[in-house]
Formats: structure tokens, sequence, C-alpha cells
């Protein structure tokens, strides 16, 4: 692999919860997973993420999720498929209508948190966020995690996809995120998260969280924004990819 593209979770601040440093972040990434206000993020705060994308040509991306802003999207919900298209739609619609007023275009979805999660393996639930896609632009791109199944799903949908993986997460042997939950689940220190990526860009493999190595083959590399230390992650990821000889180029709507 010698071109790999920086995304991250942005556009979820608001005044009285501030989880990240968007303006920061945009100077490294080159996709923004822009957060839709239902699990994230005002309108305001929103747009104004949007304008410093654009204005740093960065891709963007939709990042809808449960309708959980108590929770930040990490809790699963249980919900009927039209109410789950419908707000899927819903949030697409919102953060389309804000790019173009920021003089950019949607380019990607990647679903958030809980919702992330589930239609990773749920091929029901999967199929439900691939048909609200569909719906409202048939030529967005499906981000999604690497070897899960909404990928195979969009595929068989005939929307394009891009496969990433996470900086800052440990892995299962099984290729899977470990969860929150457990201890060692979140990875801190920059240079140990620089050094996996360029490994996976280099080999497509990561270590495990037991040591094994896992394949990872991924065209997109995310560095959460809320993560403590994410923008020395993201600068040490950056500059380590530059330095192995890795080009780093946004996977839609390269400008």
């Amino acid at each position: 692999m010698t071109t790999i593209d920086l995304n991250s979770d942005l556009g979820e601040n608001v005044p009285e919860r501030i989880v990240g440093d968007d303006a920061a972040m945009l100077r490294v990434v080159t996709s923004a997973n822009v957060a839709c206000g239902f699990h994230a993020g005002s309108p305001e705060g929103i747009r104004a993420t949007l304008v410093e994308a654009a204005t740093r040509g960065v891709a963007i991306g939709a990042h809808p999720g449960y309708r959980d802003y108590e929770g930040f999207g990490r809790v699963d919900v249980e919900i009927d498929d039209a109410t789950l298209q419908a707000h899927v739609e819903y949030q697409l619609g919102a953060l389309g209508a804000l790019a173009a007023s920021a003089g950019e275009r949607m380019v990607y979805v990647k679903p958030h948190g809980a919702l992330y999660n589930r239609i990773a393996h749920d091929e029901a639930h999967a199929r439900v966020v691939v048909a609200a896609v569909r719906a409202v632009d048939p030529s967005l791109v499906l981000l999604g995690l690497a070897g899960s199944v909404v990928l195979d799903v969009a595929e068989a949908a005939g929307l394009a996809t891009a496969a990433e993986a996470f900086a800052d997460r440990a892995y299962t042997p099984e290729g899977l995120l470990v969860s929150r939950k457990e201890p060692g689940s979140v990875l801190h220190d920059p240079e140990a998260v620089a050094g996996r990526m360029v490994r996976l860009a280099q080999e497509g493999v990561l270590e495990a969280i037991d040591g094994t190595t896992v394949a990872v083959r991924a065209e997109s590399i995310c560095v959460h924004g809320d993560s403590p230390g994410a923008i020395a992650m993201a600068e040490a990821t950056r500059a380590a990819l530059e330095a192995a000889g890795v080009a780093i180029a946004p996977f839609a709507g390269a400008r």
C-alpha cells in the first residue's frame, strides 16, 4: 500500500461538552467524519467544522448514529427498520445541506459508535443503513470496519465502499475491535500507535491484543478526535507514514 487516508470523527463539540480540537485535527487528517446532531454536535458547531474542512480541502463525510445524545451514540438501541432508515436519512440530509452551505459536498458516510459496531456483524441492520444511504445519494461511499458485514452488504447493493482501521484501538485475534469495556482497548502512546499504522500500511497486518498478528486491509485510518492525546497521535501517525514513503490522501472526493 502506497497511499492511505487519515480520518477523524469531528463536529461533536457543544459548549457544555467539548470532546476534541477540530481545528487542530483538520490540519492533519484528509477526511472528516462529521457528526449529524443525533449523538453529538449542534447545527452551528457542525457548520463551523464543515467550513474549516472545506477551507483545508478535507473530504467531508456524514457520521450518523443512533438517537442517543446522552450516551454519545455508544449505547446499542433497539429500533425498528423503518425508524432506523428514517433516522439515517434525516441525518444525511441535514449534513448534506450544511456541507452545501459551506460550499462543499458530502462524499461518504461512516456510521458512528454503537450503530457502527452493530452493522459490522448484523446483516439485517446493515441492510437498513445501506438502503438509507442509497435512498439519499447512491454515489456516496460507505466507510466501514475492515472485514465487516456492512461492506459486503453495501457492495452487493451497488455502493462504493472503503475499509478502515483504527489507530488508537486494540484488535482481537479475529480482526475485531476490543470492546471499550475491556482494559487496553484504547491506545495512548503516539509513537507506538504510529509504528502500528506504518506496519498496517506497508504489510497489511496489526498486532492483536494477545500478541498474535492479524491481517487488516484498509484504505483509511481513523484517529478518534475525542481520545486523550488525539492530536499528538494523529501528528505522529502522519509523520511516520510520510517518513516511510506512504502518501496521505482522501479515499473519496479527492480534489
